[in-house]
């Protein structure tokens, strides 16, 4: 291997949320700031809201229960002689 090619790894490099959480891991870097972490990520807290603004979701149930029920299409088998 080439010498003095990689940079040097800091084995318990601490990382900060914005939220506070502080965790140590292994990067290149020393300290390390981040923004969301899986301490305060709504996915991983189970706090996911889905917002709907628009109300797409009332309109789109209202349309579907206003609907008229498709009718078969009968078509004529029968031989006629």
């Amino acid at each position: 291997m080439k010498k003095d090619i990689h940079p040097k790894f800091y084995a318990d490099s601490t990382s900060t949320c914005a939220c506070g959480h502080v965790f140590t891991i292994g990067s290149t870097k020393e300290k390390i700031n981040i923004e969301i972490c899986s301490n305060c990520h709504p996915f991983y807290t189970g706090l996911e809201k889905s917002l709907d603004t628009a109300g797409r979701v009332e309109k789109f149930k209202a349309r579907q229960s206003s609907a008229k029920p498709k009718a078969k299409a009968v078509s004529d088998t029968s031989s006629e002689k």
